[in-house]
Formats: C-alpha cells, sequence, structure tokens
C-alpha cells in the first residue's frame, strides 16, 4: 500500500537498507510527480487495465475504522526498534518457547474436559454385574467311595448366608474399623484411602489395597471382576462400587460382603465363627467383641494361623480402631481386650480312622492337578475316588489279623495296597488304623527295597528281548563269576539249585544266580530293566540312583519301592503287558459338571506274548516247589513273587489275577536313644521328645530309628496277609483265565544244559518234583526237540496290539502318564555279558 502524505512532512530520513533483489518482476518504479514529493504517488491505470481509475485517496479506504499510525499530533509513527532482550517487556531467547498462560489455562480446560467426558462415558457403559463367582457362594465338597454314593468325608464347612440382622453388631463394627473407616459414608471409593495407599506402598511402609468395603465385595462376590493387578481391572471395579453404593443400601452391602469373604477357613462369617470358636452353639449371631475384632483381623491374610503372632498384632489394631470409632461402646476395649480361645484346627472333617489316608491321598493326587485344598473346601466339588469301602476294611482286617497271629508289636510296619491292572485305581489300601494319631500312609510313603519281588521285571526284559522261559541259566553262580557291585564274596544263592536251571524254575525257586546273569545277558544290560520298569510307573531319580550305587544288585531288587509301585507296576503281567498310572480319583463334579476327569491313559510296555509267559513262570511260585506253594488261590488262577531282602529286613509278596493286581510288604523298626535304649514307638512313631524334658526336640530327638530283622520270610506274613486279602476281594467276582503261554522268544543258554539233558519244565509240572530236578527219565534231548516245543522267529517277537504307544517303539524320552523310561527292543537269541547285587540271604 502506497505511503499517507501528512499534513506537514518531517525531515526525510535516512534511507533505509533495502531489501534483498527479488526474484519475480516487480511493477515500475512510479515517478515523482508535482503533489508527491517523496516520490510515492502510485501510477494512474489506464482503462486498459482497470475498468475504473481510483484517485490517491481512495486507496486508503476501507470499510473498517483504521488505526492511526501517527505517535502524536502530527507526526508519523517511528519505525520498530530492536526487541528488548533483558529485564524488558520483550520475549526474547527462551521465553518465546513459553505458551502464554492464557494457551496453558485453556489447554487445561480441554484436556480435562475430554478426560471427564472419557470418564462418564465408560462409567455409563459399566454395568453392575448380577451374577455371583462360585467364590462368592462356595460350598463344602464331599469325597465318595467308588459307587459315588457312600460318602468317606466331606471337607470345609457348608456355606450359611445370613441375614443383616443375624450377624452381631460387634463383628459389623470391627470389619468397618479395620477394612474401612468411612464405610457408612462413603460413596463406595475413597480418595483419601487410594492416596495413602500409593504413599504408603511406595514409601515401603505397607501393602495398601485401599479398596473399601464397597470395592472388595464387588471384587470377591460378582462374577467379571477378576483378582488381577490392572489399571484396567481397578477403574472397573471403582466403577462398580460406586453404582453399587447408589443401588444397595449400606446393610446390603455389609452384609453380602460378610457372607462371601474368605476367613482362611471358610467363607462368611456364619462359617468362620463355628471354625474357629469352641462350642457347638457358636453363631455369627452371639460374638463377643473380641471375637468380633478376631474375625475382621483375619480378612486382610485369611491364611494365617489360628494363633500367629501377626495376626495378634492385627487383632490389636481392630481393637484400637473399634475404640477411635465408637468410643462411647468401645473405649475401654483397648485396656480390657484379650486375644480369644479358637481351635488349633478346623476340625476333624471326618479324618478319622481309616478316613484320612483316603482322603490325604485324593488331596494329593488333585493339588497335583491343580485344585488347591483351599478350593476343594469352598469349591462344592463332589469327589468320586478309586476306593471300595467293602475292600478298604478286608485290607486292614488282612494285615492286622496276620500281625496279631504273628505276635508282631508295634515296631513292625505293614502296607498293602491293590489296584485294578485294567485301569489302574487303587481300589484299596492299608497303611495304618487312625490317621489323626499316626497319619503315616504305609503303602504310598514307605520306600523299602524290594528284593527278590523286582526279579520278574528282569524276566519282563529277558522275554521281551526275544529270549525263552526254555533258556538255562546259571543256578550256582553267575556268569561272568565277576560281576559290578556285587555282594563280598560274590552273589549266591540260599540254596543249591544245581549248576544250570531253566527260566521257570529260577523263577520259582528265586535264584539270585540265575537273575544276576540274565541281566548281564540282555542287549542293554541294565539299561535294559531300568528302562522297563520306569515305562512301568516307577520313580525315575530312584531307579537310576540305585543302579549308580548298586550296578547288578539292580535286577535283584537292590532298588526302593512303594508297595503301591509294586502293585501298579506288576499291572503289566496281569493287562496284557500294558500298564495305566495309578490314581485315586475317578471324577470330579462341579454344578452337575465334570471339572476333572479321570486320567487313565493306558500305554504298551511290553508285549501280550511276554506278559502270559511271565505269568506262566510266576504261577509256579505259588506250585508245589516255589517259594509260596500251597498258598494260592485254589481254583482262581493266580501269579505272583516273593521277596525277602538281606537279614530279613524286608518282605515282600506281590501277587495278582487278571482283576487285581496285589502288594503286602512288612519291616521292622527300633526307636533308640543315645545310650542304646530301645524304646516303644509312639503310634508306630519314636518319640522325638521325652515327657518332662525339655532336652529334647526336632534337632536333637529322643530317639532314633534302627531298622531292624523281621525274623521271617516274604513267603511268611506278607504271603499270609496278600492270601487273605484277595481271597475276599474275589468273593463276588468271576473267575477270570490268564492267556495261554505264548512261547514267546528263542532259548539263549548262558550256560550248558545239564547232563543228562531235561526237557524243559511243562508249565503244570513239579518244578522240584524228585530227588534231580533235572532228570525226568527221558531220553536226552536238545532244546527245540519236544514236539511241543514251539519257536517264534525274531520278526514274530514284537506283537503289534494296535496302538501307536508302544513303549518299545517310541521316544525312551517320552514318559507319558504311564510311566518314565522305555522297553528294550526285542532281538534275536545270542549271548550278550552284563551285571548284578545279593537278594534273599
Amino acid at each position: 500500500m502506497a505511503a499517507q502524505p501528512y499534513d506537514q512532512p518531517e525531515p526525510r530520513r535516512p534511507e533505509p537498507r533495502r531489501p534483498e533483489p527479488r526474484t519475480e518482476p516487480r511493477r515500475p518504479e512510479p515517478r515523482p510527480g508535482p503533489d508527491d514529493p517523496y516520490g510515492q504517488q502510485p501510477p494512474q491505470r489506464s482503462r486498459s487495465q482497470d475498468t475504473r481509475t481510483l484517485g490517491n485517496q481512495e486507496t486508503i479506504i476501507s470499510d473498517a475504522p483504521r488505526r492511526s499510525r501517527r505517535r502524536g499530533s502530527g507526526q508519523p509513527p517511528e519505525p520498530p526498534g530492536p526487541p528488548t532482550k533483558k529485564d524488558g517487556d520483550g520475549r526474547g531467547g527462551w521465553r518465546r518457547f513459553v505458551p502464554s498462560w492464557k494457551i496453558v489455562v485453556a489447554g487445561a480446560v480441554v484436556l480435562a474436559a475430554g478426560l471427564f467426558g472419557m470418564i462418564m462415558v465408560a462409567y455409563a457403559n459399566t454395568p453392575v454385574p448380577t451374577s455371583a463367582q462360585s467364590e462368592a457362594t462356595a460350598q463344602q465338597s464331599t469325597i465318595y467311595y467308588r459307587d459315588g454314593k457312600n460318602v468317606i468325608a466331606q471337607l470345609g464347612f457348608k456355606r450359611e448366608i445370613v441375614p443383616f440382622a443375624r450377624m452381631d453388631e460387634d463383628v459389623r463394627n470391627a470389619a468397618v474399623a479395620i477394612e474401612n473407616k468411612t464405610f457408612w459414608e462413603d460413596s463406595g471409593i475413597s480418595i483419601s484411602g487410594m492416596a495413602r495407599s500409593v504413599w504408603m506402598t511406595a514409601t515401603g511402609q505397607q501393602l495398601q489395597g485401599a479398596s473399601t468395603i464397597t470395592q472388595q465385595m464387588a471384587r470377591g462376590y460378582y462374577d467379571g471382576l477378576s483378582q488381577e493387578v490392572s489399571i484396567q481391572r481397578k477403574v472397573k471395579e471403582i466403577f462398580v462400587a460406586v453404582k453399587l453404593d447408589e443401588t444397595m443400601s449400606k446393610e446390603d452391602i455389609l452384609s453380602t460382603y460378610l457372607n462371601t469373604i474368605n476367613f482362611g477357613r471358610a467363607y462368611g462369617v456364619e462359617a468362620a465363627a463355628k471354625a474357629y470358636f469352641p462350642g457347638k452353639k457358636v453363631t455369627a449371631a452371639k460374638l463377643t467383641p473380641e471375637q468380633g475384632a478376631y474375625l475382621a483381623a483375619r480378612i486382610q491374610q485369611p491364611n494365617w494361623d489360628h494363633n500367629s503372632a501377626a495376626l495378634q498384632e492385627r487383632f490389636k489394631q481392630v481393637i484400637n480402631n473399634m475404640a477411635e470409632l465408637w468410643p462411647e461402646k468401645y473405649g475401654n476395649l483397648p485396656q480390657t481386650a484379650k486375644f480369644p480361645k479358637t481351635l488349633a484346627s478346623a476340625g476333624n472333617d471326618d479324618l478319622g480312622g481309616l478316613n484320612g489316608y483316603m482322603v490325604e491321598e485324593v488331596l494329593n493326587e488333585l493339588e497335583g492337578r491343580g485344585l488347591t485344598v483351599d478350593e476343594i473346601k469352598s469349591g462344592g466339588y463332589k469327589i468320586v475316588s478309586t476306593f471300595d469301602k467293602k475292600l478298604m476294611k478286608a485290607a486292614q482286617t488282612a494285615v492286622k489279623s496276620t500281625m496279631q497271629a504273628y505276635g508282631m508289636s508295634t515296631e513292625f510296619h505293614g502296607g498293602l495296597a491293590a489296584v485294578n491292572p485294567k485301569n489302574g485305581r487303587v481300589l484299596a489300601f492299608y497303611g495304618g488304623d487312625d490317621f489323626l494319631t499316626d497319619p503315616w500312609n504305609e503303602p504310598f510313603q514307605s520306600t523299602k527295597q524290594a528284593a527278590s519281588a523286582f526279579k520278574p521285571y528282569v524276566l519282563a526284559a529277558w522275554l521281551q528281548a526275544g529270549y525263552s522261559l526254555k533258556s538255562y541259566v546259571p543256578g550256582n553262580q553267575t556268569v561272568p563269576k565277576e560281576l559290578p557291585g556285587q555282594q563280598a564274596g560274590g552273589i549266591k544263592n540260599s540254596h543249591n539249585v544245581g549248576v544250570s536251571v531253566d527260566v521257570v524254575k529260577a523263577t520259582a525257586a528265586s535264584v539270585n544266580t540265575a537273575y544276576v546273569s540274565m541281566a548281564y545277558a540282555l542287549p542293554g544290560r541294565l539299561d535294559d530293566v531300568k528302562n522297563l520298569v520306569e515305562a512301568a510307573g516307577f520313580d525315575q531319580k530312584r531307579m537310576e540312583q540305585d543302579v549308580e550305587e548298586h550296578h547288578f544288585q539292580f535286577a535283584i531288587g537292590s532298588a526302593l519301592v512303594t508297595p503301591v509301585e509294586q502293585a501298579a507296576g506288576y499291572s503289566i503281567f496281569a493287562n496284557g503287558g500294558k500298564y495305566t498310572k495309578y490314581h485315586v480319583v475317578q471324577e470330579v463334579k462341579q454344578n452337575g459338571k465334570v471339572a476333572y476327569p479321570e486320567q487313565a491313559v493306558a500305554k504298551t510296555v511290553v508285549d501280550p506274548g511276554v506278559a502270559a509267559d511271565a505269568t506262566v513262570a510266576m504261577q509256579a511260585v505259588l506250585q508245589a516247589g516255589g517259594t509260596a506253594a500251597g498258598k494260592g488261590l485254589g481254583t482262581r488262577p493266580a501269579a505272583g513273587k516273593t521277596g525277602t531282602n538281606n537279614d530279613e529286613k524286608e518282605a515282600w509278596f506281590v501277587g495278582y489275577t487278571p482283576q487285581v493286581s496285589t502288594a503286602v510288604g512288612f519291616y521292622r523298626e527300633q526307636c533308640v536313644t543315645k545310650t542304646g535304649k530301645v524304646v516303644p514307638p509312639q503310634h508306630s512313631n519314636c518319640p522325638i521328645t521325652r515327657k518332662g524334658s525339655k532336652k529334647y526336640d526336632g534337632n536333637n530327638p529322643y530317639t532314633s530309628v534302627k531298622e531292624v530283622s523281621l525274623g521271617f520270610e516274604g513267603a511268611g506274613p506278607p504271603t499270609i496277609a496278600w492270601q487273605k486279602f484277595m481271597q475276599l476281594a474275589h468273593e463276588s467276582l468271576p473267575v477270570e483265565q490268564f492267556p495261554d503261554r505264548a512261547e514267546v522268544g528263542v532259548p539263549e543258554n548262558i550256560v550248558p544244559s545239564p547232563t543228562p539233558t531235561p526237557t524243559p519244565t511243562p508249565e503244570d509240572e513239579n518244578p522240584f518234583g524228585s530227588d534231580n530236578p533235572f532228570d525226568d527219565g527221558s531220553d536226552d534231548c536238545l532244546i527245540g526237540c519236544d514236539d511241543n516245543d514251539v519257536t517264534i522267529p525274531d520278526d514274530d517277537v514284537n506283537v503289534d496290539d494296535g496302538t501307536d504307544d508302544d513303549f518299545g517303539n517310541s521316544d525312551p524320552n517320552d514318559v507319558g502318564l504311564a510311566g518314565q523310561g522305555s522297553v528294550p527292543e526285542p532281538r534275536s537269541s545270542g549271548t550278550q555279558p552284563r551285571a548284578t547285587r545279593p537278594e534273599d540271604q
């Protein structure tokens, strides 16, 4: 715009610095005219350039009022000066980057409005939950026998929802005093509580939850509010709490809270009162101020012990808060209140007698599957066990009557376990008479050397490797004579069986030298046996450790096993080579639906023909000439194996029919003081303390355990107890036959057959029916000359049962549910060397 002329022009200023030349074309400079002393009059446009001609005055006219440029009357404006850099009104330096306070305020208002809007939208879209969590309506759980009808035990306390009026005022006030002082005034949340929580948590003083009673009730009762730690969950919880405070009365909120909160032993104030305080008439409506304060103190940490030091400190805090909030009622309580008397446990929960042992095994199995004891006690589960009520009593009767008949004192310990070989279910066991006084469960917890009852697994590995029952094995000394891990003087037998014996006779007479030599002759030696027993459910760590420590004594039973492992392990012989991991739970239901199904996956450990032939050898144990002759089940087919450890410290019998596999084991322990005095056990346990003395405790026990000789072998009381139980167990069962002898494998003679060469022992012949067990009066004959002898080619040894889970064809590290390890691959005959340990002396 051209400059405007003034009335009295001022003297001209020096020419300002000219701007840099512009790249675009410029208009021609105007020439000075007579009325334009400064030469700044704009040029007149011709009509060819515009439709009208404007005068100089018209160029400064606008529609809006003009602000004068003059600083004073008749004075033109001065050019702008430089900006003030310091202590002036300018915004030079860093100040030019700072927004004005108006912008800051405006931005804060916009941001606050946006956040408020977002919160209101989220609040409006947050529904109040209508369905309750399962924990909020927790019920006691019931454990049944395998019929699903007869009850073993009920766990936890039955939830009893009581109205607000039936909750003692003291317990209501105590909960408010310790959990939410402003409960009756707040809107469901506490801003001051949240701030205090943040500060105390940040400074490490105490971990604070900052949740009001309304928030805790919402989180613990309504479905959809998880327990996860997240901002999203916390915000949702706050919204729900505010809405609940608007829609529910304070009385209803507190009532719901006290009926659902976890107090440790029970959910809900009514059940908690009965769980912690003595007396049959205790209810939530009849609590003292101290009892109410005790229950309120448990809310923060429900898992505290019933009289722990931390709980007592929390109890004092509840009392002080009650006095602070209601001084007219509880003002003197801090001086008079005493920590209330409480029950040491939540009651027996039907754990007396045999019940406790069954309950404990059920809880242990379910805990291994992720279901905790607390969840069981409050989850309202229907748990069907595998235990048979009649057989549990039969097991107790069989063992106790045998111990009484033999005059055994409390130093003697007996354990029995019976398993259904077809599905791995533990049908019955005996491990003690009263769980409350003696909670040690013999068949599940006592690990003892298996002795000769371990030999059938060597036999199974032998047959699986392609060798037959007709093989001749050493009778008087091992082959080779010296083996790793052998006892001083070598591994020997308790009786003379001759230089050579076939595998059936070696099993019936429990010949140590034969079985150690058989293990040495296996293609994989001890690894074949170890892999097989791990596949049959035995603890892998124990098996590996024993092989490392005892070497070839492993083949004759140096490994530590439990009766229930043995009963389940023999299932591979009773069930055609298949093993199912033993278990005690059939089914767990909640609200009518199956929550935890039965775990019963069968795996093939050995071929069916191997199981059949091994059974033939073990039937001979119960027949004339066998170590347990005359102690079978009459006309009902049965098979098994005795076992007696060195010095008769452990004695076993493990036997089976197609329907039941049972293991019985005995051992004896004396309680000896440091001076050598033998003290009687207390409830089968060696005493740790001495009455009237403070000298002894867990670190300095009064007595120690010393295992001593039983004075009998496996063919004695263990076999008698087994026979008694099996007769009772099969009273209502039909007679089932074992499979016919399969004649798997080919003979593998570790030693030459005796001279004159006997024929292999028929399955129905007395193994030692003559003075010379190897001379039956027949003509000399080599192996295989008998018309009845059947030789199965190597390719036919591994019988395919149509499954894909045969351990013999699987990765040895893939143990699955059936056990740990794999079985040896079958092979053609051929002698290969191996190693052993001592046994039945």
